[in-house]
């Protein structure tokens, strides 16, 4: 009888459940990080281009006397994604574990970039009424439902595929695509913007990093759909997984993971949503450099994944998330004084060394959250617990950055926000190591 591994038989290979892992299982698991990882850039490309255009946004879709007025509005619909990212989650998740992981990859895929790209040609408020404002809430829901299965997906999909002994090599592959996914639509926004006008960025060139996502979205389909091909339904034993099944049996894994998520997201967050912001309105950086030194720092973190991947292989998930975390807690205080020094350089530094730990923080999150699920509700359960931190730390993170500012007069108290998720993380963290990890296993 052939002992090949399949993703449908999740930790084991061609040596044996004891042994290392052989060179089938390895190239399966590789295969599944490739389509994983590129599919979770896509989605961090797609999903992340709003936020960076909103400004541009704002007067063609919430035309207002106060300009302020108009990017606030914007920026509720940029919110209004994040409610539902569980939503999806939820409803993909069941028919992940119902019928097929790879099916719901290629469906999340999809609909995220038909999304994206409806967005590049949306007709404007001047041309359609209030109609063009109701499409773009549409499309940007359809996008918070799209990635919201996603990160679950492909994190379980490539957890499956691996083998126990490399499973956070290719794990990493996961955050690096979404991450790198982040900085390249700074990239393209920051591109465009500085080949146009500003007249001609308003009137058109705000379209042009949406329907970039259409050529992205193909490629990505044809690889994922090829990749996933592989993977076989998902056993069945005659009983539906319900959310109900999810509750029963995962409420308390749903609670660690939904902590380590809030460790993972809101540090990470920090450093994609906020400190942008930090450099331009409060210590008064110009806007361009600050564009770059983020892009530049955001890409620096996807790649370095791809070594703490590694790095979590030889000393354990559990492990390398706690160095992630408490190096937060050493550095982020002190890189934020940095960054108030006046100098650009030495704020990108400081920026670089505490977005530096979210690559710890990250592979952590993606390659440990599908373990600790039992098989029948892993997709499920890993997206209800991502998406609650995600919503409760990440979604959150500029707005809580911003206020804590506002009510204490300090720049740096932003810095508390960051200690105290990874403080969370480091409890949820201890619970997961004294529990069991049925997803590490096999089970």
């Amino acid at each position: 009888m052939s002992t090949e591994p399949t993703v449908s038989e999740p930790g084991r290979t061609q040596a044996g459940a004891e042994g290392a892992p052989g060179a089938q299982s390895v190239h399966r698991a590789r295969r599944a990080a490739i389509a994983g990882g590129v599919g979770t850039f896509v989605e961090g490309y797609d999903f992340s281009s709003y936020g960076y255009l909103s400004v541009f946004i704002a007067p063609l879709y919430f035309p207002n006397d106060d300009p302020v007025v108009s990017l606030l509005l914007t920026l509720v619909v940029f919110a209004t994604a994040y409610v539902a990212r569980p939503l999806g989650g939820i409803a993909f998740g069941l028919v992940g574990d119902r019928v097929d992981r790879g099916k719901v990859l290629v469906a999340t895929i999809l609909c995220m970039g038909v999304a994206t790209t409806l967005l590049g040609l949306l007709p404007t408020h001047a041309t359609i009424g209030v109609a063009a404002t109701v499409l773009l809430i549409v499309l940007r829901l359809v996008q918070g439902f799209s990635v919201g299965a996603e990160v679950a997906g492909a994190a379980t999909f490539v957890s499956e595929a691996a083998p126990n002994e490399v499973k956070s090599r290719f794990g990493a592959f996961n955050p690096a695509g979404a991450t790198l996914g982040f900085g390249v639509a700074a990239a393209v926004a920051g591109l465009v913007s500085a080949l146009t006008t500003t007249e001609q960025m308003a009137e058109w060139g705000w379209r042009i990093p949406f329907l970039i996502a259409l050529p992205l979205t193909v490629v990505c389909f044809a690889i994922r759909r090829r990749i996933t091909a592989e993977a076989h339904p998902v056993e069945q034993t005659g009983k539906r997984t319900s959310l109900l099944d999810v509750v029963r049996l995962g409420w308390l894994p749903v609670l660690k993971g939904a902590g380590l998520s809030a460790a993972v997201n809101g540090t990470a967050y920090f450093g994609l949503t906020y400190v942008s912001i930090h450099l331009i309105q409060r210590l008064g950086y110009p806007k361009t450099g600050v564009y770059w030194v983020t892009t530049a720092v955001v890409v620096i973190t996807a790649l370095l994944m791809i070594p703490v991947g590694r790095l979590g292989d030889r000393w354990g998930l559990p492990r390398l998330g706690a160095v992630g975390m408490c190096g937060y807690l050493l550095v982020t205080w002190a890189g934020m004084w940095l960054m108030g020094q006046g100098n650009l350089a030495l704020a990108g530094l400081a920026f670089l060394v505490i977005m530096a730990n979210s690559a710890f923080l990250q592979v952590t999150g993606y390659s440990l959250s599908p373990e600790l699920y039992p098989r029948a509700i892993r997709f499920t359960g890993t997206s209800l617990g991502w998406n609650i931190g995600v919503v409760v730390a990440g979604g959150t993170a500029p707005v809580v950055c911003v206020w804590l500012v506002r009510a204490t007069g300090s720049a740096l108290a932003p810095a508390f926000f960051v200690m105290t998720a990874a403080a969370v993380g480091l409890v949820a963290l201890a619970a997961i190591v004294a529990g069991p990890r049925p997803g590490r296993t096999g089970a």
